[in-house]
């Protein structure tokens, strides 16, 4: 990953528009990020994570993004483009903020937004073209977290460099580091399978907990079955706390006290049975008696009640003789009755017609003649009114375009006084291009002078500025060689007595060799160089005996003596080299002449530099002039020529609307317009149309109503009444007709079925007997019921208790042969999850799973950061990772300890001072970047930055890590440090410059003489 360019609008302390050139900045590899606390230089890598990620850091997460120097309109925005994976890409950003509103007064919420864009070659062979790959928050975001293969805690981690985080790091106790480490290495999983392995643990034990506990409730749930007289289950079954409580001896109890159980049950249910067959021959002996009793008294009702019915039908058939007549009249006048309620109806029709004529001539009050006129000449009337109404169609036309004509001229009116003030505005604006555009030009030359100046001073500070660095080399490298040499002659006499203990453990051990084999001699069994399993005379050591681990521990200091060795003489070679480069590149000249030349070439640049800042924005200001001036004269042009034309459609309008006025007045005679003309008319031809219907009407209902007396007195005559009166009167309605016939029909059938009843042989004779004693049998049958419910209730608990005691049983044997394997899953879940929580009793060094991973990450940080501390420490100082135990009840293995080379001793991180901490912690992180960038794929990382933390060096260790952040600029690296350290100033070239001023902070390329 590489940053090129970053642009920062109103965000955090940059009030206005800001650039990064990251090619430019970083073209030597080192750059300084500097300026006054509280200025932005971390805002800087801020808009870097949030152009990412969408975030800041964590720990500046809740600070807002946008400045509150900004202006009002101008909106937060971060873009930044970078090269990822071998694509060039552009990613912009703006966060959720509050603008004014573009119409009207107030403030409106603008919404977050990313784009995310990518350059493409050009197919025409041109230079790459942008192209949008999205405007999706999530798919941006998972776009760029695939192509840098971290997430925005690790990147802030490993790309920015927190130097205080790690600092606090080296102190930290276990749950702190691997807090950190977790986010770092994503070990969620791990802890996961912890939780995972606990909660089997406690479902296991849950179960088999649980089946004891259901061996016993189904044990009682048997004993309460089997009723009272049953065997008792604490004759059989241990005690709960017994010894025996859990074993095979437990549920072997059970099962033999539940197969009692059942054979009890089984002889009391052929018991009950015996009884309930005698009951229900009883029962069935009584109710046959109780139903003969029944039917004999039954027919001896039935008798009794046919009597008295037959008599009662007979004596009110004799008073309904006159209905029969009454009944064969209403049938008779069926045939008129139709035509009656047609008569009716049309009486009624000709009354309606009749009043709505009266009601519609009424309504003619303004002309009385017309009110009487015949139907004739109302229609006449109607028909010369609705011609009239037709000729003034045209003239209500003219009336609505007079109106739209009035609109039409007041606003070519308002848009003529605009055109005019626009030519009057741009007029008065061209007055003053010439003086303005002429100061700028001159503006313009006086820093192109400048700027030619810096250049030409730019390459006289280069040239000076690498022979003052080759002369602080030269001097630099002259004082080291000679400690270098005594170091080197210390060294090969380390390694030589190195060599010699090797020598001498070698010889002791050939010598001491029987009595190492004698030691291995186990009593019967044989041994390896005579085969014999007796043992009468083993050898004894003579001194302190040297076994293998000696030999191998004397070899491997051997090793590492000879490799200090070499590796001190290879860098007193490089030393002697260095200084010759050095001397050459410096030209022979002291430090201090070539100091003060390249300070006078940086005053003489700084100015020259100050009066050539403005050249690209006077070029910008001429720009805009020219072409505010084309726009001003365009715009004068387009108004004279609209202010022309609009005053033609004026005219034209006037002359249309004096012709429509003269056309409308003789249109509307009287009326107050067109319109009021045509309404009175239209109403009057309504109300005119509306009599001449009401009077055809009322003449048709009364045709209608003589027609309809001539039919009814025919139909009348036909049906052998007198007149249409005397038929009206024999009318009956349908229901009471209908009633009627029903009554009289269901008398004469209720009549003839009496006396076929009374007929009946079986009731004459049911009549002929004693009267039926119902109530002596029903007592029999309650008596035999009741002792048959009784029989029945004690078979169907005996059979219960079969069924129940049998499926008891079958449970128990099911569940006693299921908790055996249950036990054994148990103990094996157990163990495991205690050893993988580190349980003290399964897991000796108390270390969880999620540690144990940890703990390796942490042992590759560990090594990776060694690499630089060596170095840094002037080969003093070696992190190691320690999984030893800790005290109380901590955790272990995510223990870092330092060994001190001038002690050879080991001891805890607290106890370094604050330089060295400072060179420890950013060996650290430099150390924990390598590994993550190597869990995430080995994607390069060619930018890295560096926060603060170079105040606590002294000037020798200061030297010592800049050496180390120079080998971090290899292979095309760039390495940026944000400091205020007035030191690195002169040691980085290559600077940001962050100011802090009242209205907001800028950024600009600086060089070591800005302040």
């Amino acid at each position: 990953m590489r940053l090129h360019r970053l642009t920062v609008t109103a965000f955090g302390p940059f009030a206005g528009t800001e650039q990064v050139d990251f090619d430019r900045l970083a073209d030597t590899g080192l750059f300084l990020l500097r300026g006054a606390t509280g200025a932005g230089k971390s805002s800087v890598l801020d808009a870097v994570c949030f152009a990412l990620y969408g975030e800041v850091p964590g720990a500046r997460k809740g600070n807002p993004l946008r400045s509150d120097h900004a202006a009002a309109d101008r909106l937060t925005e971060v873009r930044l483009e970078l090269t990822l994976g071998g694509r060039r890409l552009e990613v912009t950003r703006s966060p959720e903020q509050r603008r004014p509103k573009r119409r009207g007064t107030g403030w409106t919420v603008e919404k977050a937004s990313t784009l995310l864009r990518e350059a493409v070659a050009d197919p025409g062979g041109g230079p790459p073209v942008w192209r949008a790959l999205s405007k999706s928050h999530q798919e941006a975001g998972e776009e760029i977290r695939q192509l840098v293969g971290m997430s925005r805690d690790q990147f802030c981690q490993v790309v920015l460099l927190p130097q205080g985080d790690f600092a606090r790091f080296l102190r930290a106790d276990t749950r702190q580091r691997a807090e950190l480490l977790g986010r770092l290495f994503d070990t969620r999983r791990f802890e996961l399978l912890e939780r995972w392995l606990a909660e089997q643990r406690q479902q296991q034990e849950a179960a088999v907990r649980g089946g004891r506990q259901q061996l016993r409730d189904l044990a009682a749930r048997a004993e309460e079955a089997a009723g009272p007289l049953a065997e008792p289950a604490t004759h059989w079954l241990p005690a709960e706390d017994g010894p025996a409580a859990g074993s095979a001896e437990l549920t072997g109890a059970v099962l033999g006290w539940a197969a009692i159980l059942r054979v009890g049950a089984a002889e009391q249910l052929a018991v009950a049975r015996s009884a309930l067959a005698g009951a229900e021959q009883a029962h069935g002996a009584a109710q046959h008696r109780r139903q003969h009793a029944a039917g004999l008294a039954d027919r001896q009702r039935r008798h009794r009640e046919a009597a008295l019915g037959a008599a009662a039908l007979a004596e009110q058939a004799a008073g309904l003789a006159g209905e029969h007549e009454r009944l064969a009249a209403a049938q008779a006048a069926v045939g008129v009755e139709s035509l009656l309620r047609l008569r009716e109806s049309a009486a009624t029709a000709g009354h309606a017609a009749a009043a709505q004529e009266h009601d519609r001539r009424a309504a003619l009050a303004g002309d009385p003649a017309l009110r009487r006129a015949p139907a004739a000449e109302l229609a006449e009337t109607e028909h010369r009114l609705r011609a009239e109404l037709g000729r003034l169609e045209a003239a209500r036309a003219d009336e609505q375009r007079q109106q739209r004509l009035a609109g039409e001229r007041a606003e070519l009116a308002r848009e003529q006084a605009r055109a005019e003030e626009l030519a009057e505005e741009a007029q008065d604006w061209l007055v003053d291009y010439a003086g303005r555009h002429k100061a700028l030009q001159e503006e313009q030359a006086a820093a192109r002078a400048a700027e030619a100046r810096v250049e030409q001073l730019d390459l006289r500070r280069a040239q000076l500025a690498d022979r003052l660095a080759a002369a602080g080399r030269r001097d630099g490298l002259r004082a080291e060689l000679a400690g270098a040499e005594s170091m080197v002659l210390d060294l090969r006499g380390r390694a030589q007595d190195a060599r010699a203990r090797t020598l001498d453990l070698q010889e002791r051990r050939l010598t001491g060799m029987a009595a190492e084999l004698a030691e291995q001699l186990r009593t019967g069994e044989a041994c390896r160089v005579c085969g014999s399993a007796e043992h009468p005379a083993p050898a004894r050591p003579a001194g302190t005996p040297v076994t293998a681990a000696d030999e191998r521990g004397a070899r491997e200091a051997q090793q590492r003596a000879e490799a200090e060795q070499g590796a001190a003489e290879t860098a007193l070679t490089a030393l002697r080299v260095a200084e010759a480069a050095a001397a050459g590149s410096a030209g022979g000249r002291d430090a201090g002449e070539l100091a003060a030349e390249l300070a006078e070439v940086e005053r003489g640049r700084a100015v020259a530099l100050r009066a050539a800042d403005g050249l690209g924005q006077i070029g910008q200001r001429i720009d805009q002039l020219t072409q505010e001036q084309q726009t001003r004269q365009q715009r004068l042009r387009e108004a004279g020529e609209r202010t022309a034309a609009l005053a033609a459609g004026l005219r034209a309008l006037t002359a249309e609307s004096e012709q429509l006025a003269a056309r409308i007045a003789a249109a509307r005679g009287d009326a107050p317009s067109v319109a009021a003309r045509a309404a009175a008319l239209g109403a009057r031809a309504e109300a005119v149309a509306a009599a001449l219907a009401a009077a055809h009407g009322a003449a048709a209902a009364a045709d209608r109503l003589a027609e309809a007396e001539r039919e009814v007195h025919a139909a009348a005559l036909a049906a052998g009444f007198d007149g249409a009166r005397a038929a009206q009167a024999a009318v009956l309605p349908p229901a009471v007709r209908g009633a009627l016939r029903d009554r009289l029909e269901r008398l004469r059938s209720e009549l003839a079925a009496a006396e076929s009843r009374l007929a009946d042989p079986e009731l004459i004779a049911a009549a002929a007997e004693p009267p039926a004693d119902q109530e002596l049998a029903q007592q029999a049958l309650g008596r035999a019921t009741e002792r048959l419910r009784r029989a029945a209730a004690e078979e169907s608990a005996a059979r219960e208790r079969c069924q129940a005691l049998a499926r008891l049983g079958a449970r128990l044997a099911e569940l006693a042969a299921g908790l055996a394997p249950a036990l054994e899953r148990y103990g094996r879940i157990s163990r495991l999850a205690g050893l993988v929580a580190g349980a003290p009793a399964d897991n000796a060094l108390r270390m969880r799973l999620e540690s144990y991973v940890l703990a390796a990450r942490l042992e590759q940080v560990a090594a990776a950061a060694s690499d630089r501390l060596v170095k840094m420490s002037g080969g003093r100082y070696t992190l190691v990772h320690s999984d030893g135990l800790v005290s109380g009840n901590k955790r272990s293995g995510l223990s870092l300890r330092v060994v001190d080379a001038w002690t050879g001793s080991e001891r805890d991180t607290a106890t370094l001072s604050g330089g060295e901490s400072f060179f420890a912690s950013l060996a650290l992180a430099l150390g924990l970047a390598d590994v993550v960038t190597d869990e995430a794929g080995g994607m390069p990382l060619d930018t890295l930055f560096i926060d603060e933390g170079f105040g606590s060096l002294d000037e020798h260790t200061l030297e010592e890590v800049m050496d180390v952040l120079d080998g971090l600029r290899e292979r095309d690296r760039a390495v940026g440090i944000v400091s205020h350290v007035a030191d690195l100033r002169s040691r980085i070239p290559s600077q940001l410059l962050v100011r802090k001023q009242r209205h907001g902070s800028t950024l600009r390329l600086a060089g070591r003489e800005d302040s």
